[in-house]
């Protein structure tokens, strides 16, 4: 067959594109500008924007700051920093994503219905991701984090459950925790479940898994520290074995392209187009007679 294949279904979310070009809008303009954690979960294009100008801080170093300009990132914050921000004249350019930040809302407001504080809002995510941090943040940090379905112990079923989640997680995983939960109600308490998953990233599941299953070889690029990365790789090693998890389009190597013709290339929501693109040049600078193209479904 010939063929590289990148999938245009792969790459950065519309939460991610938006806080990118914010961030190389904001660079053009004169003085320093700072971002409150690493902008995207890649390395990789971490280090071409810093290169551009860009300065990663974390918290501790945000609070020390004094009459600047600082990009908040997609994931979101908490209150504390908008707070943190007015205290010491820091000019906030909030890039945060509108599913997220709908999200928040949401959680904001169902924290403050409670009545006589008990019922446990829920939240299902990964203690300490940035996202996580800015929802328990609505909730005076009261909310209870629920990584997987071990985690419910930590839950008292006789009093009312308002389950969310973070917008990044499974679909499947939500819906099989919610019917969990609820199956071990009791004493008249009720479960209230709302659906706070991103479909443009949950959809990326079963196309993925289609992506993968149509070719020999698959070559999987994203940032080590990317969470989506590591769930959609495992979606692409569930259809196809001969899948592969590399870091940096300098990755490839003779021995991992092998004789395979028909080699598919995707990535996480952290994944820009151009390492997609790198990949498939470095692969046809080995393998010469192969074309590459772009499959969007």
């Amino acid at each position: 067959m010939n063929k590289i294949e990148i999938d245009k279904g792969s790459g950065f979310c519309f939460g991610v594109v938006k806080a990118i070009n914010k961030a190389e809008e904001e660079l053009k303009k004169n003085g320093t500008l700072y971002c409150l954690g690493d902008i995207v979960h890649n390395n990789i294009e971490v280090e071409r924007l810093e290169k551009m100008g860009l300065i990663t801080i974390d918290h501790e170093q945000f609070k020390k700051l004094k009459n600047v300009r600082v990009l908040l990132r997609a994931h979101g914050e908490p209150p504390s920093t908008y707070e943190i921000a007015k205290e010491n004249n820091i000019e906030l350019i909030d890039a945060s994503c509108p599913v997220v930040l709908g999200l928040q809302k949401k959680i904001k407001k169902r924290y403050n219905l409670r009545v006589d504080d008990d019922t446990q809002i829920v939240i299902y995510g990964k203690k300490g991701h940035a996202e996580v941090n800015g929802l328990l943040g609505q909730t005076a940090e009261t909310a209870i984090i629920i990584e997987s379905k071990d985690d419910i112990e930590k839950l008292d079923f006789t009093r009312d459950i308002n389950l969310f989640s973070q917008t990044t997680k499974s679909l499947d995983g939500f819906f099989e925790l919610g019917n969990l939960i609820r199956s071990r109600m009791k004493n008249g308490a009720k479960l209230e479940f709302f659906d706070s998953i991103c479909r443009q990233v949950s959809n990326r599941v079963p196309n993925i898994q289609e992506f993968a299953a149509k070719h020999d070889l698959i070559i999987f690029i994203a940032g080590e520290k990317s969470s989506n990365g590591k769930v959609l790789f495992s979606e692409c090693k569930k259809v196809n074995p001969n899948s592969y998890f590399i870091h940096s389009p300098e990755e490839v190597r003779p021995e991992l392209i092998g004789e395979y013709t028909n080699i598919g290339i995707c990535g996480a929501t952290s994944t820009p187009l151009w390492q997609m693109k790198a990949v498939a040049e470095n692969i046809s600078k080995l393998k010469p007679e192969m074309n590459i193209t772009e499959a969007a479904f």
